[in-house]
């Protein structure tokens, strides 16, 4: 068959794409029930959902990958809600990726060129791994350097995700002494709406689940002061972790090993950074929602926060939550249950002031036609 005909047989929309695999609506109304659930949205919009998504036109995706370790690319692979396949068959069309594309070379670049040209301002422009400004050699895809691609491919797009926190903050390349002047994507691009994806890496269906809300919406997500999407972004780790109540008992594991990291209790002090970490891991998880690394036996490394790497050991415990006040500071300083309670409640009053501000999407705003 010619490559003209095989473009005519591509789905236009994402239900024809479903049709053509058939796919049947009740399974579909299932897929999109796990996606309403996944961006925290009421179940009653999983028929709303679905009526928007089968009505939008599969999403262009081109993704970009700089100074990186293809961490996040192998994160997104595990994704289960939606999966991988599911994202990239019915969902969207990826049409330039260096670890999952059959192209190379040229014809890879051409694959890009092609995509930035036949879905002019309306392309999503994902990018993963810090942009190196020391020496544009230091990091180049077909002679091209990481710079003048990031430049030249964001032109052209609807909207930008960085994802991982190399590519929203800078990340590990980014931390002193930096030799190769490594920044973050929102460093450089300044006239292009942002959506930053923390994480090292970030839970895969934290991934997916940005991409679903741009198709659903058309738009990017409610975000915070830093570009994080708030629904996964909204709440520490901390807020949500299985094992606060024994820090709100002031009940502390002092090693790895011993009865009390056994039995459960609090790892703040061996390190956790759980109180200053704004992420979705205690309550999405990974593989599968299976575990995540405090559930595992592990302390909160902060890795969805700016500068993680420079923040000090990671096996010392925080003294005072990051955004304590003064007031707070003899409080925090005491052992045991009065730490506890001083920074419960800095952390609740933070959280309910999160929630007063935050507004929901309805029913009615999510059926609306796109422009």
């Amino acid at each position: 068959m010619k490559q003209a005909e095989q473009l005519d047989n591509l789905p236009g929309t994402v239900g024809e794409g479903l049709t053509q695999r058939g796919i049947s609506r009740r399974e579909f109304l299932k897929f999109c029930s796990s996606l309403t659930a996944l961006l925290a949205l009421p179940p009653s919009m999983a028929s709303a959902m679905a009526e928007a998504i089968s009505k939008a036109r599969r999403q262009s995706v081109i993704w970009l990958s700089f100074q990186e370790c293809t961490g996040c690319t192998e994160s997104i692979t595990r994704s289960h809600s939606p999966t991988l396949e599911n994202l990239i068959f019915d969902l969207i069309s990826l049409d330039y990726h260096h670890t999952l594309q059959a192209a190379s070379a040229e014809a890879a670049e051409h694959a890009r060129e092609q995509a930035m040209k036949d879905n002019a301002g309306k392309y999503l422009l994902i990018v993963d791994g810090s942009v190196p400004l020391g020496n544009p050699g230091f990091s180049t895809i077909a002679g091209i350097s990481n710079h003048d691609m990031l430049v030249e491919t964001a032109k052209g797009a609807a909207a930008i995700v960085a994802v991982g926190t190399c590519a929203a903050y800078g990340g590990i390349p980014k931390a002193g002494p930096n030799p190769t002047g490594a920044v973050a994507v929102g460093d450089i691009i300044k006239d292009k709406p942002i959506i930053n994806v923390p994480g090292c890496p970030p839970i895969p269906v934290v991934m997916t689940g940005v991409l679903v809300h741009f198709l659903t919406f058309g738009s990017i997500p409610e975000l915070d002061e830093l570009g994080r999407p708030k629904s996964f972004y909204g709440e520490t780790i901390h807020d949500r972790c299985y094992r606060r109540p024994f820090y709100d008992q002031g009940k502390f594991a002092q090693s790895f090993d011993d009865e009390a990291a056994r039995q459960g209790w609090c790892l703040f002090k061996l390190g956790c950074k759980g109180p200053v970490t704004y992420n979705a891991c205690a309550t999405t998880k990974w593989n599968d929602g299976t575990s995540f690394p405090i559930q595992s036996g592990h302390g909160c490394i902060g890795c969805s926060e700016p500068n993680f790497w420079d923040a000090g050991p990671l096996y010392k415990a925080l003294s005072v939550p990051a955004s304590a006040t003064s007031e707070m500071l003899g409080a925090a300083a005491a052992v045991g249950a009065a730490a506890g309670v001083a920074i419960t409640w800095h952390n609740r009053s933070t959280k309910a002031a999160a929630n007063t501000a935050h507004e929901k999407v309805t029913v009615q705003e999510l059926t609306q036609e796109k422009k």
